[in-house]
């Protein structure tokens, strides 16, 4: 398995700053799908302790009516650098024969305005959640999520 953690030399201005994918050799009848973990609640304190003026930042497309709260989502869902390391040794102990790589970034701050975030879409035909604080050996302190999106992935036969 391969773990790719970005090296950063820059202090970030959030705690909150790490986002986490892991890929599934097969899953759902698709290889080398890409989760996208994240965090799916928080204490209402944590959201309201942050300078959320200088995490959140312009919009992608210059829409200057886009709405920063779902770049503060993005924000509150990712994780701090003690979580992420809970997250890899938890993901290496329990799915090390089934995940082909863990990757971790930090996020580029200050976060755009009008960005989705993880837990604001919605379950379809190909997109869907891995409830991981349902499964039985879940001990991290805090819940987690992971979602995919099948149709980005090639069937594992080919009809």
């Amino acid at each position: 398995m391969d773990i790719q953690i970005a090296a950063t030399d820059m202090n970030t201005p959030s705690p909150r700053a790490w986002a986490l994918t892991m890929t599934i050799r097969t899953f759902k009848g698709r290889r080398d799908v890409e989760v996208h973990l994240f965090r799916p609640a928080w204490n209402p304190a944590e959201e309201n302790a942050c300078d959320w003026d200088a995490l959140v930042g312009g919009t992608l497309n210059g829409d200057e009516t886009a709405d920063s709260t779902s770049a503060r989502r993005i924000i509150l869902e990712s994780f701090t650098a003690e979580e992420r390391d809970q997250i890899v040794e938890y993901l290496k102990a329990h799915y090390s024969s089934r995940l082909t790589a863990i990757a971790a970034a930090p996020l580029p701050f200050p976060v755009p305005s009008g960005m989705p975030a993880l837990s604001d879409l919605d379950e379809g035909k190909s997109i869907g959640f891995i409830r991981f604080e349902k499964i039985g050996h879940f001990d991290l302190p805090f819940a987690m999520r992971g979602l995919y999106d099948l149709s980005r992935h090639r069937p594992i036969v080919d009809g």
